[in-house]
């Protein structure tokens, strides 16, 4: 029933980022309906091994080694897509970088190197796939950008320039290419259990306090943006195009319970 309501069974759809967290997460979540699944990761050996568990469980899946970043890569990698599973019908931008670093004190090449993979890299990937795409009159171009290109994350270098450039980016896209049958979404992760957080979780207490600064009193998992990015790859959301999808358990709209009401305030109490 899922695979005949999402419309993705037999689809070629390729996930950047695959090989670990969300990116994981909606690679399986794509497999699960039917789709054809490319799972482009600069780990390589980490896609090869997540694509070989796919296909032993039935699915069809191609894992490659791919550095977003070098446009002759990307290409290659786009040629090899469609001529072993066929011309792309979604692309899902998620593979991204962050260097940890105050803005005065950030180095060139780490500011670069963020931006080549967050922004440059989701340009790079659009642009082979959506000529695939165009070929065919229709495509989906999936962009997860994060709730730090919405605000702020201090100490982290270029990772809230380069998510915010993706923004923009996703709805220039969906301006210039929905002509032509190809739309330009983007998902805003917040408060995500991921790699890159993991070592966060470690301390006493902490996810209870992340947990309570969110609506939904509970910190979210891979899966929680795989849902989202599957249905925008899908043609349920035909005429979904040029939107941003904040998934955040509701943690953005809690900015004035932040501000002090004695007895009244709720952010910060566990659910």
């Amino acid at each position: 029933m899922m695979n005949n309501w999402l419309g993705l069974e037999g689809k070629v759809c390729v996930v950047t980022g695959a090989a670990s967290g969300i990116g994981a997460a909606i690679a399986e979540n794509l497999a699960a309906v039917g789709a054809r699944v490319a799972l482009l990761d600069l780990n390589g050996q980490g896609a090869a091994d997540l694509s070989a568990r796919l296909n032993a469980a039935g699915a069809t899946t191609i894992g490659l080694a791919v550095d977003t970043a070098d446009e002759a890569a990307v290409q290659a990698a786009a040629a090899r897509v469609e001529r072993e599973l066929g011309p792309c019908h979604a692309l899902i931008n998620n593979a991204g970088l962050l260097r940890a670093a105050p803005l005065a004190e950030v180095s060139l090449d780490d500011w670069n190197k963020v931006l080549a993979i967050n922004l440059t890299g989701y340009l790079l990937c659009a642009r082979s796939f959506a000529t695939q795409m165009r070929a065919n009159g229709r495509g989906s171009v999936v962009n997860v950008a994060s709730i730090s290109a919405l605000n702020p994350q201090t100490n982290s270098g270029a990772y809230s320039a380069s998510k915010a450039g993706v923004l923009l980016m996703s709805r220039q896209m969906a301006a210039e290419w929905g002509p032509q049958g190809i739309r330009s979404n983007a998902v805003c992760p917040g408060m995500i259990r991921t790699a890159l957080s993991a070592k966060f979780y470690e301390e006493p207490g902490f996810e209870q306090k992340r947990a309570a600064v969110t609506a939904s009193r509970r910190v979210g998992e891979p899966v929680d943006i795989a849902n989202v990015a599957v249905f925008l790859a899908s043609d349920r959301a035909a005429y979904v195009n040029g939107a941003e999808i904040l998934v955040d358990g509701g943690m953005d709209c809690m900015l004035m319970d932040l501000v002090p009401r004695p007895g009244y305030n709720q952010t910060g109490k566990p659910a």
